[in-house]
């Protein structure tokens, strides 16, 4: 059957109103069998943790299981790929990011179109990013760390999660500006491009605040915005460190 993106609002929506009873009577029309979230991107990183959050909540509330499978590569194209060529009934779903639209542009030949074969559902979260660096490199603030990098052209390595993901734009935008010659290196993923970094075989890295979370380890970092708030406590605990928002 198809299930319109209205019909699945409703349904996800009235499931957590309404109590546990008729609750699993409403369960009953969608899902009858466990969901699949497809995850671009390898374990570990800030997309598989949102999702597991995500799978969490709806299972307890529709009361069927949501399983997270993570599909990486191609900066999320081939997670994509097995969604669209999944029946459309409702029990496979994307966990879609911003490289989805970048891809549409940066890819001549993909074999789907992401606004046709996608349907939307919910949007689940904005993250800024943050650029953090190895404590070994000798810069404690944005400044310092350019100032390094000219100092030592094509000898720092900047991870990115994939050819035409944020943080690889982040990346080249930040050589753009700021004009440094640093060696941008791919990666499937941030979990793997965060854990290289801290084990010093990259020197930078354009990073999500979920992903320092998830990790539990701390690196010099700069924010990627200007702005922090009561949504946001971090913020204040980076001044703490002496870490400089860009």
């Amino acid at each position: 059957m198809k299930l319109p993106r209205r019909q699945f609002l409703h349904l996800t929506a009235g499931a957590a109103a309404l109590p546990a009873v008729s609750r699993i009577a409403w369960a009953q029309a969608y899902p009858t069998r466990p969901v699949r979230i497809i995850v671009g991107y390898p374990p570990g990183g800030a997309n598989t943790t949102v999702a597991r959050f995500v799978a969490q909540w709806l299972q307890e509330r529709l009361a069927q299981p949501f399983i997270v499978e993570n599909r990486p590569g191609a900066a999320n194209n081939l997670a994509t790929e097995a969604v669209v060529r999944a029946p459309g009934d409702g029990y496979t779903l994307l966990l879609a990011d911003s490289a989805n639209a970048i891809n549409a542009t940066l890819y001549d030949k993909l074999t789907f179109n992401f606004i046709r074969d996608i349907a939307p559902v919910a949007s689940i979260m904005a993250v800024p990013l943050v650029f953090e660096v190895n404590p070994a490199v000798p810069a404690r603030t944005v400044a310092e760390f350019i100032a390094y990098a000219k100092a030592n052209p094509g000898k720092i390595n900047m991870a990115h999660a994939g050819s035409g993901h944020t943080t690889h734009l982040c990346g080249e935008l930040f050589k753009s500006m700021t004009g440094v010659d640093i060696v941008n290196v791919p990666y499937r993923g941030g979990a793997p491009a965060l854990t290289d970094l801290m084990g010093g075989q990259v020197q930078a890295y354009f990073g999500s605040r979920i992903d320092r979370v998830y990790q539990g380890r701390q690196t010099t970092r700069a924010r990627g915005d200007d702005h922090h708030s009561s949504r946001n406590p971090a913020g204040r605990a980076d001044r703490r460190r002496g870490c400089t928002r860009i």
